[in-house]
């Protein structure tokens, strides 16, 4: 199975407001996909759809052959246990230290002997460059180096198939820059599959091997990095290009503020 998650005519929506529209995705293994689209595009909700924290209202989200909303609790739980995720911001945990938030899906989910977590936790900050940092709090490092710890924790357990949720959102460039290339690096040295979903293009395109392009919750365009850059398309001009002009408004859809004045016809 060259794909290690499928959407197919995925819908869904939060009481009555419609997030996804007959989405339809592919997640090769091995390769970096980003998903990309401006503030409630529905990026966020695709992740979270592919943990099984939410389900669809129509069609399905495949992940290794499993359909996830189908699996009971049991199967899901060891679904996720193949899964990383760095959320927005870290989501590190203030109190532990920065070995303890990296071991921390080790001891949920594995019963190593302690020797042996304590040498996997140290290779995985090594990996990001932070082994010396092992024994700080989230709150003696820098923001950008808590990504990183962030990015360890997520690569804890070798997962197949590895979610960002705008993972270079508040850094400065290098920072940015060293997240990218350690996400690049990370998944072809363990062969996952990792979605990126962000709105940052620059990064985004220096490592996505593809991107889909969300708007209002259907695929607006989707190709490599370099066809993106070159489209014609008007959402994907606008949003590469950072034009303020283009298909995508900047008001939230609805009455005029001539008619919430009571001015209209006036």
């Amino acid at each position: 199975m060259p794909n290690l998650v499928q959407i197919r005519d995925l819908h869904f929506a939060y009481g009555e407001r419609p997030i996804l529209s007959g989405v339809q995705m592919d997640f090769p293994r091995g390769k970096v996909i980003a998903v990309m689209g401006g503030s409630g595009s529905g990026k966020t909700t695709v992740l979270r759809l592919i943990g099984g924290q939410l389900a669809p209202q129509s069609g399905a989200v495949t992940v290794n052959g499993a359909v996830v909303h189908e699996l009971p609790s049991a199967a899901l739980m060891g679904l996720r246990r193949k899964m990383g995720m760095l959320f927005q911001h870290g989501a590190l945990f203030t109190d532990l230290t920065v070995f303890e938030n990296v071991a921390f899906p080790l001891r949920e989910h594995t019963d190593l002997p302690e020797a042996l977590l304590r040498d996997l936790v140290l290779l995985k900050l090594q990996a990001v460059g932070l082994r010396n940092a092992a024994q700080l709090k989230p709150s003696e490092v820098s923001g950008g180096m808590a990504r990183r710890v962030a990015l360890a924790r997520a690569i804890a357990l070798d997962p197949e198939l590895i979610m960002y949720d705008e993972p270079f959102a508040g850094l400065d460039p290098i920072s940015m820059g060293v997240t990218a290339n350690l996400i690049r690096q990370l998944n072809d040295v363990l062969g996952s599959t990792s979605i990126l979903v962000s709105h940052d293009v620059n990064e985004s395109f220096l490592i996505a091997d593809y991107v889909y392009f969300l708007s209002a919750g259907k695929i607006v365009a989707e190709g490599t990095p370099a066809q993106m850059r070159e489209s014609a398309d008007p959402y994907v001009r606008q949003f590469v290009h950072a034009e303020v002009d283009g298909p995508v408004p900047f008001h939230y859809p609805g009455k005029s503020l001539a008619a919430d004045l009571g001015l209209e016809g006036a």
